[in-house]
């Protein structure tokens, strides 16, 4: 690659800096026969991708390896795109601007559905058969991971392996395989795929076939074989406070979505709301004890020398050492002006003590999520929250010095009714003018509303979701419930709900379907000025495909789902059900 005409290129675009590397912590090592060449990919942009802690885990773990080098990749926004196709350029790692489809290995982080279109992207900017079937032995064995993969059916035509589960100790065990079976002289693509299958939490699509009945549903999915096993086992990192965390990390050469030190605090949640997948699938409950978090903040502070800690977790309030975690943060950093940060608080019994750690983090506004309007379908969620307490809260904050609160609802879920959606107007109007009773004005307010996506390995996993015809109707509701300028309701946009869970619950047909949508130029599917529905909506006409078979059709009982030779339940003794 001509270097020199590659920066010249670079200076044509909007952002040069999301694929010119050379970042503070970056690690460059020399390209040697003997080790071992993984590249982490994300699908969506460089700001994106650089937020995702695995990516950074797993990049600390290879590049911590002698005989191995990981680098990375992200996707190139559209006016980048363009330049690599005109001037027949291959999509480039950041660190040695080598081809993609040089390296041993690719790892691809899904975090959301409507990032397929990029995947697919991606490797054929990168001259790589999009599908598994059409690879050979020069080619890299593509390998997924990420919340997306727990129903890897949809995309399964086109990645080698599926990771399910934790990394950390998974990612070891994949290089070991790869090196052994390559130094024997035993590493056919077919051997590479057979010996990955072995490894707990891998899942090889190529091995297993599926059939199908006359309605579309699945008579039986099985292994090709007996060597193959029956159930996909997710991988579980046992002790939290032992697991590899990343105190090196590299300092972005432009700003990112989260630009700041997240320290995982705790994985896994203590409750058990029916619609959330992340609390089945981040099972079992882990916390990082408070003397670690304290240790690996002050490392990865001197390394970077961020000035915002943020404290990471799907329930960070539940940690059992919270309060002195943020008073140690606040005694070590604050005469270095280092600000730490909690992303969202949960509004149960834990929120009786949120008074007492409000005036000690950062006044970047509050996040409750209390998902439905009424106790009642809040309790059918399994959702239990003490509202009195949540405006005892949100009194105190106001008065610590809060401006703004940021609310999340779901509409269209099993069982609501119209005095559900009166009770989310009514919430909402009511915690803006508890600020008032403070200081004379009313709060700003951030209504996000989506609507219900039942997901895979959820309690709600065989419900329907609404169609979109009746969400717009109950959207119109909100609205006329909330005139005040200082009250905003961000809609998630239905066609896109929609599409998320055709895809997320989905089977291997719509492979096809995914393929067709981006030949047509879907792209940045998660990216509302890009996303194009009647491309979507297109290419499932053009291959006869119905997307509401998938999305709005509840699952009959005893139903072979998609997604159930992959086993994600283990009884975690600290949810509460």
């Amino acid at each position: 690659m001509d270097i020199d005409k590659l920066d010249e290129l670079l200076l044509t675009v909007r952002k040069p800096g999301r694929y010119s590397g050379g970042e503070w912590n970056a690690v460059k090592k020399e390209w040697t026969s003997d080790r071992i060449k993984v590249l982490l990919g994300f699908p969506d942009v460089y700001e994106i991708g650089m937020s995702y802690l695995g990516i950074k885990i797993l990049y600390g773990i290879l590049n911590n390896r002698d005989d191995c080098l990981c680098e990375r990749v992200f996707s190139p926004w559209v006016d980048f795109e363009d330049v690599l196709r005109k001037n027949k350029i291959s999509l480039f790692s950041l660190e040695s601007r080598r081809a993609i489809k040089e390296f041993d290995i690719i790892g691809l982080s899904l975090a959301y559905e409507l990032s397929y279109t990029n995947v697919l992207n991606l490797l054929d900017l990168g001259g790589i058969p999009l599908r598994s079937s059409e690879r050979t032995g020069a080619d890299p064995i593509i390998i997924a991971g990420g919340p997306s993969c727990y129903n890897p059916e949809p995309i399964a035509e086109f990645i080698d392996a599926f990771l399910i589960g934790d990394g950390e100790d998974a990612i070891n065990e994949i290089v070991d395989l790869y090196k052994a079976l390559r130094s024997s002289g035993g590493g056919s693509r077919m051997a590479i795929l057979r010996g990955l299958a072995g490894i707990q939490g891998v899942y090889v699509p190529s091995l297993y076939k599926v059939d199908y009945n006359e309605d579309g549903t699945i008579r039986s999915f099985e292994p090709c074989d007996s060597g193959i096993p029956g159930k996909v086992v997710k991988r579980n990192v046992e002790d939290l406070d032992k697991a590899f965390y990343p105190t090196e990390q590299i300092v972005p050469n432009i700003g990112i979505i989260h630009d700041r030190i997240a320290i995982e605090i705790m994985r896994g949640c203590k409750h058990a709301c029916k619609f959330c997948q992340a609390q089945v699938t981040y099972r079992p409950c882990r916390e990082r004890s408070g003397k670690t978090i304290l240790e690996l903040a002050e490392k990865t502070y001197q390394a970077t020398g961020y000035d915002e800690i943020s404290l990471l977790s799907l329930s960070s309030v539940d940690h059992s050492e919270l309060h002195d975690i943020i008073k140690g943060l606040n005694k070590e950093f604050c005469r270095n002006a280092v600000s730490v940060s909690i992303p969202s608080l949960r509004i149960e019994d834990a929120l009786k003590d949120l008074p007492s750690l409000i005036s000690e983090i950062k006044k970047s506004g509050l996040t409750f999520a209390p998902e439905a309007g009424s106790e009642g379908l809040r309790k059918s969620l399994n959702k239990n929250i003490n509202i009195d307490m949540l405006f005892e809260a949100a009194s105190e904050s106001f008065r610590k010095g809060w401006r703004r609160v940021k609310l999340y609802f779901m509409i269209g879920l099993p069982g609501e009714t119209e005095e559900d959606l009166a009770g989310i107007t009514s919430l909402i109007n009511k915690i803006s003018n508890l600020k008032r009773d403070v200081d004379g004005r009313p709060a700003q307010i951030t209504a996000s509303i989506n609507a219900f996506v039942p997901k895979p390995h959820t309690v709600f996993q065989c419900e329907a979701m609404e169609s979109i015809e009746s969400l717009e109707k109950k959207k119109e509701v909100l609205r006329s419930g909330l005139r005040s300028k200082l009250i905003d309701l961000d809609f998630h946009p239905f066609n896109r709900s929609y599409l998320e869970a055709v895809l997320s619950r989905g089977d291997r047909t719509l492979s096809g379907v995914i393929y067709e949508a981006w030949r047509s130029g879907a792209r940045f599917d998660g990216w509302q000025e890009l996303f194009k529905y009647d491309i979507w909506r297109s290419s499932l006409e053009k291959l006869e495909v119905d997307g509401s078979f998938y999305a709005l059709r509840p699952r009959k009982e005893n139903e072979l789902l998609p997604w159930d030779f992959i086993e994600v339940r283990r009884i975690d003794k600290t949810a509460s059900v």
